[in-house]
């Protein structure tokens, strides 16, 4: 049994927390982020982790930084670990913290390092269309998730999984195998791999980088793009000035629109001369087909300005959108 302080925040974090305290470690103290005001109400809310370690009577320490924070080290040094474990906290450590347990800080990363170093690996890997991904634990210093690695775990990504669906699905995975590399660990036959220094960052998501650009994406980019946005902001477009999210879309050839839409196929020549954000079916029945730069788009899951997200088609049998208009 380790005697470990863990440090995180959201409930990714909290899969792993929850694994290692059923697996019967000394979590001796939990470090997450100052609660924070959520909800129209902005009532102060705690994070996922302090809340599972409050249900299991584990002190919490909540830091406003960590570093350059002579009264937050002391406190953990008093503590004397055997190991730091962190897992999604939000800050980075400095090299005075890293080197407080006898047997290091360890890191679960939820990408296969290299790729991937930085504060949103599972949003960029859906957003570029990755087929597979995965779970690295490694050794901390003071890098960007430089560290030498210990495991490895790869996984496959569904052809429509979202961010939030493959965040949920990695945090369990991330937690088993923070598991095994802790039993490495005390056994004191945990591997070091180095990583090599060819490498691709993940750094947080923009605001700006949500709104659709019809006529540079392909409907394939446009669909990872409503992938890896949901459920943290939406991908959005305008019509007529005001705000509409997509939530869940496919993404069609013109072939394969054509077969959906027989009356189109004696214009089929057409379709590509048609301007990229033009509304080509909108129907209750049918669905919402939009022209993208290459290939078609199919919304599933839409949000109209001020509004609650629906199916398509209870969407359309409340709301017009005219076929032939042109999204901004």
């Amino acid at each position: 049994m380790l005697n470990i302080i863990f440090m995180g925040t959201p409930d990714f974090a909290e899969e792993s927390l929850k694994c290692i305290v059923e697996k019967g470690h000394n979590i001796m103290a939990v470090v997450t982020n100052p609660d924070k005001p959520q909800g129209r109400g902005m009532k102060m809310v705690a994070s996922p982790v302090k809340q599972y370690a409050i249900s299991k009577e584990i002190p919490v320490y909540q830091p406003e930084k960590v570093k350059n924070n002579m009264e937050f080290l002391e406190q953990i040094k008093g503590l004397n670990p055997d190991l730091i474990c962190v897992v999604a906290y939000g800050k980075i450590l400095p090299q005075e913290l890293l080197d407080i347990p006898k047997l290091g800080c360890i890191n679960v990363h939820a990408s296969l390092l290299p790729k991937y170093r930085g504060a949103a690996p599972i949003q960029w890997a859906v957003l570029n269309g990755d087929k597979t991904t995965g779970v690295t634990t490694m050794y901390m210093d003071a890098g960007m998730d430089t560290g030498d690695m210990i495991l490895k775990q790869e996984i496959e990504i569904g052809e429509e999984e979202t961010t939030g669906e493959l965040w949920d699905r990695l945090s369990k995975v991330g937690g088993k195998l923070l598991v095994k590399t802790l039993e490495l660990i005390e056994n004191g036959n945990a591997p070091r791999e180095k990583q090599t220094e060819e490498y691709t960052m993940a750094p947080m998501l923009k605001k700006e980088m949500a709104q659709i650009n019809w006529e540079e994406k392909s409907a394939s980019e446009i669909k990872n793009l409503v992938r890896g946005l949901n459920p943290i902001m939406g991908a959005y477009t305008f019509l007529n000035g005001k705000k509409i999210k997509f939530w869940k879309v496919q993404s069609l050839e013109d072939n394969e629109f054509l077969e959906v839409y027989e009356p189109m196929k004696e214009y089929s020549y057409r379709l590509p001369q048609i301007t990229a954000g033009t509304i080509l079916i909108s129907d209750e029945k049918q669905g919402l087909y939009i022209k993208a730069k290459n290939g078609i788009i199919k919304v599933l899951e839409i949000q109209a300005e001020n509004a609650k997200k629906m199916n398509i088609s209870d969407f359309l049998r409340g709301n017009r959108l005219e076929a032939g208009s042109i999204l901004e």
